[in-house]
């Protein structure tokens, strides 16, 4: 058995579920080798008020007994099924700023660590490890995100569930756009990533799905294919459709859009109209489309964590303290071929960075992997014309 350690662990950037479920698998193997854990509040905001006096380092001890939720339940088993973190967490601070930086320092060090367990995205991860090279801190990094796009890891905490909350509720929405003959535009998180608008719109049986590694900006090719395949289900008799569009697809001038389900909505019904009007015979009922958009918004941050989530949790939250008493530091827990593994945690900062440097995603969709040929096998239009059957063959 190694020797005793005092290691933190801290939550950092948006939330997302799973999080407590990785804070209850390190709580627990650390204390079968004897280990004390301090829960860190809100990040490197908590060091700082630990600096400032407002947090007793002992009282942040996370005890394996349980941590006790007043008048519900004890014991810290029940963290596996809660969203969001207990510990709280920030996507906000200034680092950089020397008076801030001294302070997280100074905060570090008063609790004695030994070292530190971070589960973050790539930009909050980017920022904990720059101030752990500054710190001299031992550092383990574990990655969590429903955008799945951190270097090396081929999951991340929070995915699957967010994909079952779109899932779930492009289920929900099938029927109450069968029962108006209505195209339902989601519009699902994904800033830069298209994971989850893929793997959920999938899932959850859409028609269209668009995301930026394959539609970059819904130009006027983009809204007429989208049409194309809207006509040729009406030809096939149904009149109701699911287009799932990921918030980082762009509007036609290249810029990012506030409300890109809501302009997706509007396109697609005056689209329709227009090539109805033109006479085409294959388009000759697309007048009576009608277009509704749903933003899912945070709601994809939050729900039970699913079964895939909690196991993906446990084994990280076992590798990382694994890591730590092999005094292996400076490491990124990864699922990887099925197994999880660590990789360089400054090998993939500096890919996050470089990418950021260049505006591009750290962990896109490859416009080759499985699921893009899965999309497209099933008919589901993702912005490559070529899947796009003729309308005529439909109809015969």
């Amino acid at each position: 058995m190694s020797s005793p350690k005092r290691i933190g662990i801290l939550t950092s950037g948006g939330d997302c579920p799973g999080l407590n479920a990785v804070i209850r698998a390190v709580v627990k193997c650390a204390s079968r080798r004897g280990w004390q854990v301090l829960g860190i509040p809100y990040g490197t905001d908590g060091m700082m008020r630990v600096a400032e006096g407002d947090y007793n380092p002992e009282d942040l001890v996370i005890p394996e007994h349980g941590y006790d939720i007043p008048g519900m339940l004890q014991g810290i088993d029940v963290l596996q099924f809660l969203s969001g973190s207990i510990l709280g967490s920030i996507n906000k601070g200034d680092s950089r700023n020397p008076e801030v930086l001294a302070k997280i320092l100074k905060g570090y060090e008063m609790l004695g660590l030994d070292a530190l367990i971070a589960i973050g995205g790539d930009g909050s991860l980017d920022i904990i490890y720059e101030i752990s090279l500054k710190g001299g801190w031992n550092l383990i990094g574990i990655p969590k995100t429903i955008d799945n796009d951190v270097p090396f890891t081929e999951r991340s905490i929070g995915f699957d569930t967010a994909v079952q909350t779109v899932n779930s509720a492009l289920y929900d929405l099938t029927f109450t756009a069968a029962s108006h003959d209505r195209v339902m535009v989601v519009e699902v998180m994904g800033r830069d990533a298209g994971h989850l608008a893929l793997h959920g719109g999938i899932a959850g049986g859409a028609d269209v799905i668009l995301i930026p590694e394959l539609v970059p900006a819904l130009n006027d090719t983009i809204i007429d294919q989208v049409c194309h395949k809207l006509a040729e289900l009406r030809h096939r008799g149904r009149k109701f459709a699911l287009v799932v569009v990921a918030e980082g697809v762009r509007g036609e001038d290249g810029h990012r859009m506030k409300a890109i389900a809501e302009y997706m909505a509007k396109e697609i019904a005056s689209r329709s109209h227009i090539l109805c009007a033109s006479g085409d015979a294959d388009y000759c009922d697309m007048d009576a489309v009608e277009t509704r958009a749903t933003v899912l918004g945070h709601i994809q941050r939050s729900g039970t964590p699913t079964a895939s989530d909690r196991l993906l949790a446990a084994a990280f939250g076992r590798k990382a303290t694994d890591l730590i008493a092999d005094g292996r530091y400076g490491r990124l827990v990864v699922w990887e071929a099925g197994r999880v593994r660590s990789k360089d945690l400054g090998e993939a900062i500096a890919i996050v960075r470089d990418c950021h440097d260049r505006n591009v995603c750290p962990g896109p969709v490859e416009t080759d992997s499985t699921m893009v040929k899965v999309a497209r096998s099933l008919g589901t239009y993702v912005g490559d014309p070529a899947t796009l059957p003729s309308l005529t063959s439909t109809m015969t």
